[in-house]
């Protein structure tokens, strides 16, 4: 527990480059404490211990402005700049390395029981305000820029941009993958 906590604090501190600290970060990053909050609610709503995992969630979405489903899958390093506005649904899955910006939603199109919420895989990126929504998968190393409306998937590496959004090529020497991960997360 205390050594994944260190690992979501140094993933904060490299992709923010406001993070002066791994005491600043723990402290004062509400998505850092939506995370934390999350994993609890998680594991009691893996336990079938619902209502409980639902409040949890809600008493988290008050102090932080985050509001994640605690049935929501999320991987490692997986880092919220800002926080504020983002929404994550019951069905939806989250890689490795991921980080979203404030007012991100990952929302579902209907009100059929199932997976309705999306899939993104490890090291994506989604910029303020995007809306990515159903069943869809945005595959490893994406980008999804800010306010982008997403309802289709999205193969490796694509950048997403536009609503409703659509792939853009990548610039000759543009790897994004680059700016999401690092070799070493030590504090």
């Amino acid at each position: 527990m205390i050594g994944r906590m260190r690992e979501d604090i140094a993933a904060a501190r490299l992709r923010d480059p406001a993070a002066r600290s791994g005491v600043e970060v723990a402290l004062l990053y509400p998505g850092l404490h939506a995370i934390w909050a999350h994993r609890v609610s998680h594991a009691l709503w893996r336990r079938g211990f619902r209502l409980p995992a639902r409040a949890g969630s809600q008493i988290a979405r008050w102090l932080t402005g985050v509001e994640i489903h605690p049935g929501a899958q999320i991987g490692r390093r997986f880092f919220i700049d800002h926080g504020m506005g983002v929404v994550i649904g019951e069905t939806a899955e989250i890689g490795d390395d991921v980080m979203l910006y404030h007012g991100v939603t990952l929302g579902g199109r209907t009100r059929e029981s199932g997976k309705r919420h999306p899939t993104l895989g490890d090291g994506v990126a989604v910029g303020a305000g995007a809306k990515i929504l159903g069943p869809i998968t945005i595959g490893a190393g994406s980008v999804v820029g800010a306010n982008a409306v997403v309802t289709r998937d999205a193969p490796d590496d694509s950048i997403l941009i536009g609503i409703p959004a659509k792939p853009r090529h990548r610039l000759v020497g543009e790897d994004t993958r680059a700016l999401l991960t690092a070799p070493d997360y030590s504090i």
